[in-house]
Order: structure tokens, then C-alpha cells, then sequence
């Protein structure tokens, strides 16, 4: 079993923007933590990362065939991003979507997201623990 986990925008900021928000750790320990995951579980995780939303769609694209489930922060994408929205709809993986703070709980225009318009399941404010919840829930949704 494979999952792709997509970082979005911004995320290559971690352990330097807003650190009472989203900790001290960078994107490099994130990144570990989700292989780490994937390895104790028998899963392979492949990670990609990027500031632009058209590489974000090409990698959810790309992802057909060779991916059996996407976790996917988007970051901002997520709130203003209809075309990515559109690529998961189109590629019809299994997809969680994860976000280290709790968007809920912050300004008005995070509560809209326009990935939990197809995402399954969504894991806010978890930190990097949300992101080994939604490996292990699709391991365990896909392994049956």
C-alpha cells in the first residue's frame, strides 16, 4: 500500500511561522514523522511539498494509479482552492484531510474548506499526530 501526503502552502515555514501555532518542529521532521508512521504499519509514504496550487493539482494527478490514498494539507489552498477540490473529485483516491491547528477555532474564513467537500474524514488541531491518525485510518480503510 502506498499514500501520498501533500503539504501546501506555506508548510515549508514550519518551526519558524507563528510557533505558538504550529510548534517548533519544520517541515523536515513532519515529513519523517508521516514515513515513520507509514514503515510501523507496512505502509509506503511518499511526501511532496509545494507554494503553488497548479503542482498541487499535478501531484494529486499523477497520483492515480500510483497511489492508493492522499493525506493532504493544503494550507491556504484549502480555503480558496476550488481546482484542487476538483482534481481529488477527479482521481477518486481516498483522501484525509489534516491541518496542525484547529480551523475551527480560528479566524471566520478558515472555517471553509473546500477539500472537506470530498475528503472523507478531516483531523484538525492535532498537530502532527493528525497526520499519523489519517495514515493509520486509511491503512486500516484500504487494508480491509
Amino acid at each position: 500500500m502506498k499514500i501520498l501526503v501533500i503539504n501546501g502552502v506555506n508548510l515549508n515555514m514550519l518551526g519558524i511561522r507563528e510557533v505558538d501555532l504550529y510548534g517548533k518542529r519544520d517541515i523536515k521532521a513532519l515529513e519523517r514523522y508521516c514515513k515513520e508512521t507509514g514503515k510501523s504499519v507496512g505502509v509506503k509514504v511518499k511526501t511532496y511539498r509545494s507554494n503553488y496550487e497548479g503542482a498541487i493539482v499535478t501531484a494529486v494527478q499523477k497520483a492515480l494509479g500510483r497511489y492508493d490514498g492522499i493525506v493532504i494539507n493544503a494550507g491556504a489552498y484549502t480555503h480558496t482552492s476550488v481546482a484542487i477540490l476538483d482534481a481529488l473529485k477527479a482521481v477518486r483516491i481516498p483522501t484525509v484531510e489534516v491541518h496542525l491547528t484547529d480551523i475551527n477555532a480560528r479566524e471566520e474564513f478558515r472555517k471553509r474548506s473546500f477539500i472537506s467537500l470530498y475528503a472523507e474524514k478531516v483531523i484538525v488541531g492535532k498537530g502532527f499526530e493528525g497526520y499519523k491518525e489519517a495514515i493509520l485510518y486509511l491503512n486500516n480503510k484500504i487494508a480491509r
